[in-house]
């Protein structure tokens, strides 16, 4: 595959967030990573993490132009971001390939917005939870990582897209350890686009979020932290509390306790957890929100 000419369409994303933003503590209020065009217009896919809360965006080309841009929407089911270049990017729409026929072993590249690019393989395909309430049924794992996974352009063989670099996370083989890529497959975008670009958000109930990270232990969720002013910090759980029931059915795991969330209702619906504490049980009702009424929206430039 000649890489060359798909590095033009990878854009460096550059963010700047305000200091008051709901995720300035956590994800920084300066973001840096990549995005993809994928519309001959200047439309950008890249991972949402990186825009939001947004109050500027810019694109650079692989020609060294700064371009500024326009946060359009942030999907929290699958985590993609989309931007709307402000500017001529000169760079062509990358194609979208098919992911659901990627399978491990297959050669991939994925590659930055400076550049840089990583000859890689897929790994895996499978199930990942993450502690941020996120969860995908089948995600793309790739080895060796790239350093700079946030916003890579996934690209097959073919030399077309087949996903968005999320997180750089270990796999453990054989007693060893290697760095590898967790990767949003792009089958997740076209249902969901059209929605995306004509009202910032998929056109559904936003699922009930409770604002706890949490991991999982010998199949047991175990709170990390609390997002401060959520429902979950309101509803009085705190970091160390080992989630066990869910509406009176057991949690087994992570993707299980999200399902059953999620399932419970849309945001605004009361969820009744068990919690064991310093050796002890207690019930807490958490009324559940929506994640996206506590971020700040991006305001036209």
């Amino acid at each position: 595959m000649n890489i060359n000419p798909i590095l033009r369409s990878v854009v460096a994303v550059r963010s700047s967030i305000p200091e008051d933003a709901f995720t300035a503590e956590t994800l920084g209020t300066v973001r840096e990573g990549s995005g993809v065009v994928i519309r001959e217009n200047g439309l950008v896919l890249t991972i949402g993490y990186l825009i939001t809360e947004a109050e500027e965006v810019w694109l650079t080309t692989r020609d060294g132009r700064v371009v500024p841009a326009h946060p359009l929407a942030y999907d929290q089911e699958s985590g993609f971001g989309l931007v709307q270049a402000l500017g001529v990017l000169n760079a062509p729409a990358v194609a979208f390939g098919d992911a659901t026929a990627a399978k491990p072993g297959d050669p991939v590249v994925l590659a930055d917005g400076i550049g840089e690019f990583v000859e890689a393989h897929i790994v895996a395909r499978q199930e990942f939870a993450g502690y941020w309430e996120y969860l995908l049924d089948e995600a793309i794992f790739t080895a060796p990582a790239h350093p700079a996974w946030g916003g890579a352009a996934l690209i097959g063989a073919d030399g077309k897209l087949l996903g968005i670099g999320s997180l750089r996370l270990q796999m453990s083989q054989d007693g060893e350890v290697a760095d590898i890529n967790m990767v949003v497959p792009i089958d997740l975008l076209p249902p969901i686009l059209d929605d995306l670009l004509n009202r910032g958000q998929v056109n559904k109930p936003p699922r009930p979020w409770l604002g706890a990270f949490s991991a999982e232990s010998s199949g047991g969720v175990v709170v990390m932290s609390v997002a401060e002013g959520g429902p979950a910090a309101e509803a009085g759980l705190r970091q160390g509390d080992i989630i066990s029931e869910i509406r009176d059915e057991e949690v087994d795991g992570l993707a299980d306790f999200y399902r059953k969330l999620w399932s419970s209702g849309p945001a605004g619906a009361e969820i009744p957890i068990r919690i064991l504490r310093n050796g002890r049980e207690a019930w807490l009702r958490i009324k559940s929100a929506d994640r996206n009424s506590f971020l700040k929206k991006p305001q036209l430039q």
